[in-house]
């Protein structure tokens, strides 16, 4: 078995432990399938804080727009309107608008911040 240390310039990213008698082809598969695995979650759990702070997108017709913007277009938010979080919302207006601002109740916010908390903690760096 072979132990890699994986970088990016001088930064560390992750160790891969794989038999010595890999081709280099297969390798260089697994560690951009690693790697890029380690963005998408940091990418979820990036959304899902925002989730968590301003409830569920805007369709793309409507974010950036101002509410009297909206209301002058006669826009609606028909997946607003199905997408209630459990548990009941709370009104948390998203300053970028890209957000409805229907935030989850602080229970199904904590539930989103542990999940959030442990994709993170096995997907971090670890000191080497």
């Amino acid at each position: 078995m072979v132990l890699l240390h994986v970088k990016r310039g001088d930064e560390s990213q992750f160790l891969l432990q794989t038999p010595g008698s890999t081709e280099l082809e297969e390798l260089t598969v697994q560690v951009a399938r690693v790697y890029n695995a380690r963005l998408k979650v940091q990418r979820v759990c990036s959304e899902m804080e925002e989730l968590a702070e301003h409830g569920i997108f805007l369709p793309p017709n409507m974010q950036g727009l101002t509410d009297d913007q909206i209301e002058e277009l006669k826009l609606r938010d028909e997946w607003g309107e199905k997408c209630v979080p459990s548990g009941g919302s709370v009104f948390k207006k998203d300053d970028i608008g890209r957000r409805n601002g229907q935030a989850p109740n602080e229970k199904m916010k904590q539930v989103l911040k542990k999940t959030i908390e442990e994709a993170k903690a096995i997907t971090s760096k670890v000191s080497f």
